[in-house]
């Protein structure tokens, strides 16, 4: 009787063995893989995150943060994407062997659409001011820019200098260069969509002025554009003109080296030439 009470004692013994060395085994396989080996999550994704250069390469598509901004990125008659940045992001893209997708943002909110991945790129006529850098990685500039003050072409000899416009009442575009120069002057302003819209305050007497890029103020106002009846009073600044990556890209490198590739070889020159813009140093 004995004998069979220590052998049930010794069965139960190992059994439990048995059961803590199979708990330890399936507890050693959960956090990192399955009973393939495999890890879990998805390690290509996890590598492509390290180079914002193989991620587009992968997915095949270099998507673009843009606005509707003449002569940077607008449409043709045909509903077609042109403009000094398009034709240089397609440009880009086909060196990168992708294709090139411009989707249209609210240019206040550049960089969250940046950093969450719905786009690659701000690349738009983008000043590179200090609250730009901050929030993004950027370029090598590559065309020159100023910030003006637009009005009726009647009046624009009566605007000469910030005292001058002191009064007015401005239109300018959300998170732009132009609203920045706004707040630093004290301008009563108001913020909109886009530079466009801001011009349309102005045409249709919502505002006295805006401020926008000197590139879409000579491609949009004057003799024989969409607001002949705006002119340029004067300029409030000198700038440069750059492309937006997330933060800690290596996209940044290889535009530099595209650009000045491009520089080199004449392409950004017939751009240039092409929709009346001058090219950073």
């Amino acid at each position: 009787m004995k004998t069979l009470k220590k052998l049930t004692a010794l069965l139960l013994a190992l059994m439990m063995l048995v059961s803590a060395f199979a708990l330890v085994s399936c507890s050693e396989t959960q956090p990192g893989g399955n009973d393939d080996g495999e890890t879990s999550g998805n390690t290509d994704d996890t590598a492509n995150t390290d180079s914002d250069v193989d991620y587009i390469k992968n997915k095949g598509k270099l998507v673009v943060g843009v606005t509707i901004y003449e002569p940077m990125n607008y449409k043709d008659d045909n509903d077609e994407w042109t403009g000094f940045d398009t034709e240089f992001a397609l440009a880009v893209a086909e060196k990168m062997g992708v294709d090139c997708e411009f989707v249209v943002i609210d240019w206040d909110n550049k960089s969250f659409e940046l950093e969450s991945k719905s786009i690659d790129l701000v690349w738009n006529g983008m000043t590179l001011s200090d609250k730009v850098k901050a929030s993004m990685d950027c370029s090598d500039p590559y065309v020159l820019n100023a910030q003006v003050v637009v009005v009726d072409a009647a009046k624009a000899a009566d605007y000469k200098d910030i005292a001058s416009v002191k009064e007015l009442k401005f239109a300018v575009e959300a998170g732009s260069a132009g609203e920045q120069c706004a707040v630093d002057n004290g301008f009563d302003h108001t913020s909109l969509t886009a530079q466009s819209d801001a011009l349309l305050e102005v045409s249709s007497g919502a505002a006295d002025a805006c401020i926008i890029d000197i590139t879409m103020a000579n491609a949009m106002t004057g003799e024989g554009t969409s607001y002949e009846d705006l002119g340029i009073a004067f300029s409030l600044n000198e700038e440069e003109y750059g492309i937006g990556c997330r933060k800690g890209s290596d996209m940044v490198e290889a535009l530099n080296g595209y650009i000045k590739s491009m520089k080199e070889d004449g392409t950004l020159t017939a751009l240039a030439t092409k929709y009346n813009l001058t090219l950073a140093d």
